[in-house]
């Protein structure tokens, strides 16, 4: 293969995902759901921090390898992205060791995140590309307090993770492109200034990501998530005594599920509801999409805990369903603010009752079956979809000639 390739343009030939990048989402689905089995059972404060911990972790991984193969194309390195691809199957391997305590394989998970994250890192430079658009994927800020963390023990590893992805937050919203620019041309000048070698070394040049391909990858890990719910159901229905509860329970799953599917696809872009294309800059766009994944496998987990619990939930798995659709749907707020009219209609008669209704049934639904709060959460998940299409109606009549 060769070292270096141009970047793809953001249009140009059509792209979709390519078999080394479908068999590295496989290391995805591995991922989510042992991450998603940190909410089994009734879980606290604690574990639901880890679990936001290690999803951030494990999206940042998944993230920096996705935009390099978007990139590279026909110039991606197989042996590095199987390296990587290793990495994430350590750390997925590792997350019940680390939920239980385990300190070997909290190691084995940050050694594993280190490694992957230098991986990415080697890989562009190789390149001698920046991909300004996603800036953490280059600079190591990030990293540091994971290396730290393998010489120390919990609660101050997770307190180094969670300051690690501070930091590679804060340099995607902060760092700017030149920034990068003028930073990579410095280290290249340290290193020709104490290289013997005289050889001109070639100029770094700007990425430009294919945005139709980004978009299929990144649809495709929420096609995962949402997978990961309804192997959750099936998981725990194997368990169970099949009687009308269960049924009535694993219907509104389904129909929650599949609308959740409606909106982040027939109404959204790249797995984000109401998301359109180029609307948002990739720096806004990427962690939008981390954090609605974030949601809906939380979300996937309690509907697995809803169907172990088909008389009444427990309070901590109706906070987790419903906390995560109300999470989910402002989300769906902050992508349809570049809608280009009625945003305020949209926001009060959409986004403010989608939010507020499932924090009001966490709050006072604690008297509810649980078939009767998954049926609802369906209500909920329906009202946007319903909405649009009774201003579709409206507005049809009058775009009518003579009208």
């Amino acid at each position: 293969m060769n070292e270096v390739s141009p970047a793809i343009p953001v249009s140009g030939e059509d792209r979709h995902a390519t078999w080394l990048e479908l068999f590295f989402d496989l290391v995805a689905v591995a991922g989510v759901a042992q991450i998603a089995h940190l909410l089994h059972g009734e879980p606290g404060a604690a574990d639901i921090g880890l679990y936001a911990l290690l999803f951030l972790a494990f999206w940042s991984a998944w993230i920096g390898f996705t935009l390099y193969g978007n990139v590279a194309g026909e110039g991606t390195h197989t042996r590095t992205v199987l390296a990587a691809m290793f990495g994430m199957a350590v750390m997925a391997a590792a997350v019940p060791g680390v939920h239980e305590g385990e300190d070997g394989q909290a190691r084995a998970l940050a050694l594993a995140y280190v490694l992957i994250r230098i991986l990415a890192g080697r890989a562009w430079r190789h390149r001698r590309e920046i991909l300004v658009d996603w800036p953490a994927a280059q600079l190591s800020l990030g990293v540091i307090p994971w290396i730290v963390s393998l010489w120390t023990l919990e609660p101050v590893r997770y307190w180094l993770w969670a300051l690690g992805i501070a930091l590679d937050l804060w340099v995607t919203f902060t760092v700017s492109a030149r920034d990068v620019i003028e930073s990579r041309k410095a280290h290249d000048e340290r290193e020709k200034k104490h290289s013997r070698s005289r050889d001109t070394v070639p100029p770094v040049s700007v990425a430009a990501p294919h945005a139709d391909h980004l978009s299929e990858r990144l649809g495709l890990f929420v096609i995962i998530v949402l997978g990961e719910g309804v192997a959750q159901v099936i998981e725990a229905a194997s368990d169970a005594t099949w009687d009308r509860r269960l049924y009535g329970l694993a219907s509104a799953a389904f129909f929650l599920l599949v609308a959740l599917w409606s909106l982040s696809f027939r109404h959204g872009y790249a797995g984000v509801p109401y998301l359109t294309a180029r609307s948002l800059p990739a720096r806004a766009a990427l962690p939008l999409h981390c954090f609605v994944t974030v949601c809906l496998a939380a979300l996937a987990a309690g509907l697995g805990a809803a169907t172990e619990h088909l008389h009444t939930l427990p309070d901590t798995t109706r906070w987790l369903l419903c906390a995560s659709l109300a999470g989910y749907f402002l989300l769906t707020g902050i992508a349809a603010l570049r809608r280009p009219e009625g945003v305020r209609r949209w926001m009060l008669s959409v986004v403010l009752p989608c939010c507020a209704l499932p924090l009001l049934l966490a709050g006072f639904g604690g008297g509810l079956g649980t078939v009767a709060v998954v049926w609802l959460l369906v209500a909920v998940t329906l009202w946007p979809t319903f909405y649009e299409s009774r201003r579709a109606r409206r507005v049809e009549p009058a775009a009518r000639p003579g009208a």
